[in-house]
């Protein structure tokens, strides 16, 4: 299965609204959304089934057995991120717990033990197309390894499908890096703003270090051509595919608002958009051949 990510260094540039394009400009039949911190592909995609949702269970959180408790306070004393409350009956705040496990260690009454515990869901739609995504708990950590699952979970439902497109997150933590593991490509989508400039180049040197090829498209170009012009130099001179522009349009944004994809009107973003689609997938499959031969 060959696998376009479409990243940027920030959030607000457009990312989703371009993998919905993506999506549905390639008759997908696999895609997943990576951003599982706030996932909201399912926003502009039309799901024709009911998801199936399973738990995902990250670190564990200690649990501390009153009725073992014999009040020594050594968990409490010995809990780093201040966890554990001594004037409640000796609780663990689930928030604050990190799943260390040196409070299970120091316990002289073997009252505290480490018990699995929910950090987030998985939610997968399968009919003509699979659809994977996630929605990560309030306060839970471990979101590199939930984007894991979300890729695992697409690719096993999926295995027919010789093609797939992964909304990722923005900026380059550990979601992202799970996320470009396994990509054939990474689409990068940049606006012209000073912030967005600075990002960009962040995940481009990111990107850069997993050896996987690279494009840059740029969303809402005419609001500052003189920083446009700036990527685009700095694309060239860093060696990076340029594979066009987007224009600011207000339809794009009455589209997105009403739920829908910008592939499915006629309006000026998206007839850049399928330009963008066209350079990108020439570009994806001519580097896939070349692997193919390197081989």
């Amino acid at each position: 299965m060959v696998q376009l990510l479409i990243l940027s260094g920030k959030g607000g540039t457009g990312k989703t609204t371009l993998a919905g394009a993506f999506i549905k400009l390639s008759a997908a039949k696999a895609y997943a959304d990576c951003d599982v911190d706030a996932p909201n592909l399912h926003l502009i995609m039309t799901q024709q089934a009911q998801g199936e949702k399973s738990d995902f269970y990250g670190m564990p959180k200690a649990s501390i057995d009153t009725n073992l408790c014999v009040r020594c306070d050594f968990c409490r004393q010995s809990c780093r991120f201040g966890a554990i409350d001594n004037e409640s009956n000796y609780t663990v705040d689930p928030f604050a717990c990190e799943g260390c496990g040196v409070c299970e260690y120091v316990c002289p009454a073997g009252a505290i033990t480490m018990t699995p515990a929910v950090s987030g869901e998985l939610i997968l739609y399968s009919n003509d197309s699979v659809f994977s995504t996630a929605q990560l708990k309030m306060g839970s950590g471990n979101s590199g390894k939930l984007v894991s699952e979300v890729k695992k979970q697409m690719l096993s439902a999926a295995a027919h499908a010789d093609f797939a497109v992964i909304d990722g997150s923005p900026g380059i933590g550990c979601p992202v890096i799970a996320s470009i593991s396994g990509a054939d490509m990474v689409l990068i989508v940049a606006e012209p703003s000073v912030s967005g400039i600075s990002d960009m180049e962040r995940i481009i040197k990111t990107a850069k270090s997993f050896g996987v090829r690279l494009a840059v498209c740029i969303n809402k170009y005419d609001i500052n051509k003189m920083n446009t012009q700036h990527i685009e130099v700095y694309c060239s001179n860093a060696g990076v595919d340029f594979v066009g522009k987007i224009p600011f349009d207000p339809l794009a944004i009455k589209a997105v608002n009403n739920g829908k994809n910008i592939t499915e009107i006629d309006c000026s973003s998206g007839r850049a958009v399928r330009d963008v689609y066209k350079r990108t997938v020439e570009l994806l499959f001519e580097s896939k051949k070349r692997c193919e031969k390197c081989e």
